[in-house]
């Protein structure tokens, strides 16, 4: 899809260039009266280049300790991760739920760390806020007993026009409960989307996420930026990673939010061992 959303200068993706050719030549055939059968015709029915898979490293670079989850990892015992959040840890947008992001990490660190246990539980829920995760909290999250809690905030929040401060709050106190339990806890912000970028306070949300992780004492997974370096520095349309509705991603960014996660919480041991 080609989104209506603006794309900040950003130049448009090879396939975006293609359809514009394409619709040229067939408005100049039909001034002519002849058929618009033409290489440009073929060419647009050829497969996209793929797209990679990447980030900036410092992006992929957890700061925090995150001791019960390397426990498990060194010790060599099983690992329950529970994913919390809304729609995009549910994985609306994905072509199954094989193909949601908190799947599609569980698989990525079986590769990493292959012959273990590892479960990643998908407590997204659609059009939720942190208030109403709190309100589930006992049971989808406590009643699991994680060793670590990914738990994506703030875009609901900010598109509902609700009370940014409640984010904070419920995130505090989340975190506060999930640490008593003896789980570790990563943060995931906004995704890079034109919904998202419509909202002219977005960036308030993000500081306001930000300045949860600092309090808390847990990273921020920083998703936004991620996301933006995927049009900023790879230079990919928004058709690429997001769906037709202008938010939600598709299953090639959700396979590659969870490979780079994976890699995020790969360097977590050497990362919690040294801010000792």
């Amino acid at each position: 899809m080609t989104s209506a959303a603006p794309t900040h200068g950003v130049r448009p993706s090879p396939r975006s260039r293609l359809r514009v050719t394409a619709a040229a030549v067939t408005g100049l055939a039909g001034a002519l009266g002849l058929s618009a059968v033409t290489g440009a015709d073929a060419a647009e029915n050829q497969e996209a280049p793929a797209a990679t898979c990447s980030a900036p490293p410092e992006l992929l670079r957890l700061t925090r300790p995150l001791p019960h989850f390397t426990r498990k990892i060194v010790e060599g015992g099983a690992i329950r991760i529970v994913a919390l959040g809304s729609s995009s840890t549910f994985g609306l947008g994905a072509s199954s739920p094989a193909g949601s992001y908190p799947a599609r990490l569980e698989a990525a660190l079986r590769t990493a760390y292959p012959g273990r246990s590892i479960t990643v539980v998908n407590r997204g829920i659609n059009g939720n806020v942190t208030r109403d995760e709190m309100l589930r909290f006992d049971r989808d999250v406590l009643a699991e007993r994680p060793d670590l809690v990914i738990w994506q905030v703030g875009t609901n929040t900010l598109l509902q026009g609700k009370d940014m401060w409640s984010v904070f709050l419920d995130v505090r106190a989340g975190t506060r409960r999930l640490n008593a339990l003896g789980a570790d806890v990563v943060l995931m912000n906004l995704q890079y989307s034109p919904r998202v970028l419509g909202r002219l306070n977005h960036p308030d949300m993000l500081d306001l996420v930000a300045v949860a992780g600092r309090e808390t004492g847990v990273d921020v997974f920083d998703r936004f930026a991620i996301m933006k370096s995927w049009v900023e520095q790879q230079r990919y349309g928004f058709d690429v990673f997001v769906t037709a509705d202008g938010l939600h991603m598709n299953d090639w960014a959700y396979d590659c939010l969870a490979k780079l996660m994976a890699k995020a919480l790969e360097r977590a041991p050497q990362n919690a061992t040294a801010g000792r």
